[in-house]
């Protein structure tokens, strides 16, 4: 019987326009439908993995090479209208919506074909579109969570149910889970309860896995450590789920472990090709965007600036002018900040201006020759540098460049422009203001929205921590390397600056 199946699965594979193929997806994600087909049922359970792994253009085939199978599939048309939608990191465009709006309705109009809790996920879902262009995002999303908290509630033993759920719930406040003080906001909790019965149930699950990591990372991240290292030694074959582990790791300073799941991830992604959508150009970058991130806090130079090289690299340059695409301005420019950082004062200054219209790498640039002038004793220079790096930072043309819809550029090139001054005000031996710059750059860097990688490249207090044991004020200097290690713990900078300041 197992070589029919598997001789039918081969034929279909043949014969029909198909979606990736990935090999150790479908049972890794399993939920019954409604098919008389095999292989719908395999493709379904492929895209909802895809799905649980954000790679939402791999599992929009995946639901649709399932319906080519089985054209009266309804919960394979709830997939692809499914993955049409918003994620907490990505907003769906406006002009997605009818295509959505219409495959929700295919859904529902088959919906007299399935099982009665199939039939709730369809009418969940068909809360989250509307035939109008003219739609409030953010009601449609609250309607969807609230339809599929009824659904969760309904079918308790249904854990897809839940980890759908609690997804949705998180889309109606991204990123914002947790007040200042540490405690969980109301929808936070809600989020982490229903998270963390489905993991008490079955500890593997993949969604809830992954949303458990980014419901905890901000605040407390020591909650999801196990969660990192089962995911981890799951050993899954989509890279974006194999690199989630680092998100915890580098919270807590785990940092070689954090670079060794971003090199493994993309060693994955280059082995599957799963390369589709936004996945390829924003979620591959990301990886060697972390890799980078994770490197510089362990002090591994080769590892951080070959990953710093790399994720500019896969910048698609089709893109980078695209609104809502201002994250791959920031993967740009990360050579730059790595270079800053490791001192590669030479490398920097034959670096050629990019585009003119690119503002924000052009604001970097500035930002970077600025410093590597400054070393070089050329500080006549670095205040021309800083000149243009603070137009640049005033300029309209950074208006909606954004890092994931979380922090704005503009905000960014303000700490460097202070950064700047500060290395100025040092040279000239000015360093009661240099001090100050210092400072205030780290309230600004405070306030910016949590995001991981953090948005700005160095730790201020890194530099502030540096310029206070120059100046042999030990003590400050110790407090300063320690207030680092408490949000960047044990990374090799501000421990060593610590020792130093100990001696």
């Amino acid at each position: 019987m197992r070589w029919i199946v598997l001789l039918a699965m081969i034929l279909g594979l043949l014969i029909a326009p198909v979606g990736s193929f990935l090999p150790g997806a479908h049972h890794r994600t399993s939920h019954t439908i409604s098919t008389g087909s095999v292989l719908a049922q395999y493709y379904f359970n492929q895209g909802l993995f895809f799905a649980y792994g954000f790679n939402y253009a791999e599992a929009y085939r995946s639901f649709q090479t399932a319906v080519k199978l089985d054209s009266h599939c309804a919960m394979c048309y709830w997939g692809m209208a499914y993955v049409l939608g918003s994620n907490i990191n990505t907003e769906m465009p406006t002009d997605r919506m009818p295509l959505a709006w219409e495959t929700v309705q295919k859904a529902v109009s088959l919906q007299n074909t399935v099982t009665l809790a199939e039939r709730t996920y369809i009418q969940a879902l068909s809360k989250r579109y509307t035939a109008s262009l003219n739609y409030d995002r953010a009601s449609l999303n609250l309607a969807y969570a609230n339809a599929m908290r009824e659904v969760a509630q309904s079918y308790p033993a249904d854990l897809d149910a839940a980890t759908l759920f609690a997804e949705a719930l998180m889309d109606t406040t991204p990123w914002n889970y947790w007040q200042n003080n540490g405690k969980p906001k109301p929808e936070g909790q809600e989020i982490l309860d229903t998270l963390q019965s489905v993991l008490e149930q079955d500890r593997n699950h993949i969604g809830a896995l992954h949303f458990y990591i980014h419901a905890v990372e901000e605040k407390h991240p020591e909650l999801a450590i196990a969660v990192a290292d089962r995911l981890r030694d799951l050993h899954l074959p989509l890279g974006h789920l194999v690199h989630m582990p680092s998100h915890i790791y580098l919270r807590v300073g785990r940092y070689q472990d954090a670079v060794r799941s971003n090199q493994d991830a993309i060693a994955v992604d280059q082995k599957t090709r799963t390369q589709n959508g936004i996945y390829r150009f924003a979620y591959m970058p990301h990886n060697q965007h972390f890799l980078w991130y994770a490197a510089t806090l362990a002090g591994e130079q080769q590892i951080a600036l070959q990953a710093a090289e790399q994720t500019a690299k896969l910048v698609d340059p089709n893109l980078l002018r695209k609104p809502g695409y201002g994250t791959l301005q920031h993967y740009l420019s990360i050579p730059l900040y790595a270079w800053v950082k490791f001192g590669q004062w030479n490398k920097i200054l034959v670096q050629p201006a990019p585009e003119a219209d690119l503002a924000y790498p052009t604001g970097v640039w500035h930002y970077a020759r600025g410093l590597a002038w400054a070393h070089q004793n050329e500080v006549q220079k670095t205040e021309i540098e800083l000149k243009q790096l603070r137009a640049i930072a005033l300029s309209p043309a950074l208006n909606g460049v954004t890092i994931w819809d979380v922090n704005t550029t503009a905000d960014l090139l303000e700490i460097g422009s202070e950064v700047l001054a500060a290395e100025i005000a040092s040279r000239w031996g000015e360093i009661e203001p240099a001090i100050e710059w210092l400072r205030s750059a780290i309230a600004k860097e405070d306030q910016l929205t949590y995001d991981e990688p953090a948005p700005w490249h160095s730790p201020v207090r890194q530099s502030l921590g540096a310029l206070l044991l120059v100046q042999k004020r030990s003590v400050e200097a110790a407090q300063v390397f320690r207030e680092d290690l408490a949000i960047y713990p044990n990374n090799v900078w501000s421990l060593q600056g610590l020792a130093r300041s100990l001696k």
